[in-house]
């Protein structure tokens, strides 16, 4: 009989669609809510503010174009992960859907040293992802950022990478490697070219079953991960939105073959706190209609 991870597995290795990241996290929820439509004076505690957010997560999830059918995952932050939606675990609420359940598991970065920004220790790992498991979730995601093209920085974070993605695999569990590498960067493409050939020699020296998913910047110079794209041992390679508008991100995104994205501002841009459900799902099922088109439709 074929399990609920072997079909979770050929979901994220082949099917078409895309991954939403509705995974913001402390620092940047109160943006995400303004964004949304909520002024900061509609919380006065972090459990107020939390609970927004999730009521906004909540709503994408069982809006009626938030299903299987164009969304591959969603990549949810901790505290939804246990929470709930429909009536049952948020994570079995996305299956019930046809949506794989990730998680976002890094604790966020630590200051800018050597052109990178490592990832903070992240205590409590594996009692975290023990029950990320056990409540069906799939994968994990974390994210480091490249500054500029700093050869030993982004060997330092592609390092740490791999290093932490060999632990969570330990727990059954799909890793996502994501070193952003910034839009911001004074060198972005030379960044960019150093982190690929990091990332493929991390890649090629997996022994086992290992595999991972990879979650990157969509390159300045197309196709430049298309060979990791084809690696044995990545499952999926997804993009990051990165500050790009909605427009600007599908129209990078559909240069690059075999990239299907995992957008978070760029899905969630026009939704807005005070839309009424049907206007709501009008302009949810519009933005994925858009970015899965770029992820499936390529110039």
């Amino acid at each position: 009989m074929t399990s609920q991870h072997d079909v979770m597995m050929a979901q994220m290795v082949s099917g078409a669609g895309f991954i939403a990241a509705l995974d913001q996290s402390g620092g940047s929820t109160p943006g995400a809510l303004k964004a949304y439509g909520v002024r900061e004076d509609g919380w006065s505690n972090d459990e107020q503010m939390y609970d927004l957010i999730h009521q906004m997560r909540v709503r994408i999830i069982t809006a009626p174009s938030f299903t299987g059918a164009r969304i591959l995952a969603a990549i949810l932050f901790e505290r939804t992960m246990d929470g709930e939606a429909d009536g049952v675990p948020v994570p079995t609420a996305l299956w019930n859907r046809g949506v794989v359940p990730m998680l976002k598991m890094d604790k966020g970065l630590e200051d800018e040293a050597d052109g990178v920004q490592l990832m903070k220790p992240i205590p409590g790992l594996d009692p975290l992802l023990a029950r990320a498991k056990s409540l069906g979730v799939f994968g994990t995601k974390m994210r480091s950022v490249v500054k500029s093209a700093s050869a030993t920085g982004i060997a330092a974070i592609v390092a740490q990478q791999f290093e932490i993605a060999a632990q969570i695999a330990g727990h059954g569990l799909m890793p996502i490697l994501e070193p952003e590498v910034s839009l911001k960067s004074p060198d972005r493409a030379a960044a960019e070219t150093m982190l690929h050939d990091e990332l493929r020699r991390g890649l090629d020296a997996l022994t086992g079953d290992a595999r991972v998913m990879l979650k990157l910047t969509i390159p300045a110079e197309p196709d430049l991960y298309a060979d990791l794209i084809g690696h044995h041992r990545v499952a999926r390679v997804v993009a990051l939105s990165g500050g790009y508008s909605r427009d600007e991100a599908c129209a990078e995104l559909a240069k690059n073959h075999g990239l299907i994205a995992s957008f978070s501002r760029a899905l969630l841009e026009d939704l807005r706190h005070g839309m009424d459900d049907a206007e709501f799902d009008r302009t949810l099922a519009t933005a994925i209609d858009a970015i899965y088109r770029a992820s499936t439709v390529k110039m």
